[in-house]
């Protein structure tokens, strides 16, 4: 079973760039901004936009919802209901994980905070809600959030029969992994049957795995890693040997890097010693940081196809992240996998002309050099055991 689904793998990722996607969801992340309104959005490359973020009150845990908040939302949603190509949007609901918490823990609090959900959603024309919940701590908050999905989607289908609208759908943006087995209690897991039965999808944040935080460099969002589990492939095959429904992950990738100071210009690889952060906010920077970063300093940039990811370094700067290359490769092992989709972090951080939301194919030799070497290492990763299978 193992090597039928490797060689579905390799197919998917030889044949990438000959092929459209038919991934059924393709979903984009918008934060409020005024340099790249939500009418900037190239509708027929996504299915799916989040608007990122409402918050609940701290005193009454309904939805805060401002004369400037409204704007926002209908300006928002009337943007894409007057475009030709459908496009399904969605609230995203994020806090601190202690409100979150607090509001998960008691019946009347997730009776009220799901109820102004369903109503925010239905009166600005939305189709859905997202529930960004960074991260549940405890065993009890686990519970807790499986209570409330349940309880949550219990509320739109009587809202939906009540109505005789179609239901609203329910997903959430979750950790990388089905366990924090980095955690302080590493088996600390989602409450997968929960999920299952009461979520359309989950988004898991298949990014943000390595960043200046660390004193050494590593892929952001590495599809492999071969020192550790810190890994997309590890990520969602965790959820997947878990029990969660292929179809239910969709798989997130970023549009922004993460950059570090090399503690020696000469030492420039994956692992290299870093001192701190390299250019950009936080340690941060859009795609189109990154192409600007690379062309202006000249910058060497290196596919390393250990982890399937990309790095550039310039002097003692060092920047890791995904290009149209490698998130082509990652869509067709996605799709592999019978994954329900992709999502990317955050529109407004691509290039003006999308190039990784296209998943540019660029020069089919150079494409066909690079596939090679993923195929080589997805070889490698499955022939280690059969603890590899995702069956």
């Amino acid at each position: 079973m193992a090597a039928t689904l490797l060689n579905l793998i390799i197919c998917a990722v030889t044949v990438l760039w000959a092929i459209a996607t038919t991934t059924a969801i393709k979903g984009i992340y918008w934060l409020e901004q005024p340099e790249f309104p939500p009418s900037a959005i190239n509708t027929s490359l996504f299915t799916h936009v989040f608007y990122a973020f409402l918050q609940p009150n701290n005193k009454t845990y309904e939805l805060n919802i401002s004369d400037s908040t409204a704007t926002s939302l209908t300006t928002f949603t009337n943007t894409f209901r007057a475009k030709t190509a459908p496009i399904t949007t969605l609230i995203s609901i994020n806090t601190d994980a202690t409100l979150f918490a607090l509001i998960a823990s008691n019946p009347s609090t997730r009776a009220i905070f799901i109820n102004s959900t369903i109503h925010v959603a239905r009166t600005f024309h939305f189709h859905g809600v997202d529930l960004d919940w960074e991260f549940p701590q405890t065993f009890d908050q686990m519970n807790h959030l499986a209570q409330l999905l349940h309880e949550w989607r219990a509320a739109i289908a009587a809202e939906s029969v009540a109505t005789c609208r179609k239901p609203l759908l329910l997903t959430a943006a979750v950790y990388f992994a089905a366990n924090f087995f980095l955690s302080k209690a590493p088996s600390l897991t989602y409450p997968i049957h929960s999920i299952n039965e009461n979520v359309d999808w989950v988004n898991v944040m298949a990014y943000d795995l390595h960043g200046s935080w660390s004193n050494k460099t590593g892929a952001p969002a590495g599809l492999f890693d071969p020192e550790s589990n810190v890994s997309v492939d590890f990520g969602l095959r965790s959820w997947i040997q878990g029990g969660v429904h292929p179809e239910k992950l969709v798989m997130g990738l970023p549009l922004f890097g993460r950059t570090w100071q090399l503690r020696d210009p000469n030492v420039h690889g994956i692992g290299a010693p870093a001192v701190g952060s390299g250019p950009g906010l936080d340690g941060a920077m859009g795609f189109f940081q990154v192409m600007d970063f690379n062309n202006k300093t000249g910058a060497r940039v290196v596919h390393d196809m250990e982890t399937g990811s990309v790095y550039s370094y310039s002097g003692s700067y060092w920047v890791g992240y995904d290009d149209p290359l490698t998130v082509a490769v990652k869509v067709g092992y996605a799709q592999a996998l019978s994954l329900g989709g992709y999502f990317f972090w955050a529109a407004g951080l691509d290039t003006t002309d999308w190039k990784i939301s296209t998943k540019g194919k660029g020069n089919l030799k150079y494409i066909q050099k690079i596939v090679s070497g993923f195929q080589n290492n997805l070889l490698k990763e499955f022939s280690k055991s059969e603890k590899s299978t995702f069956l």
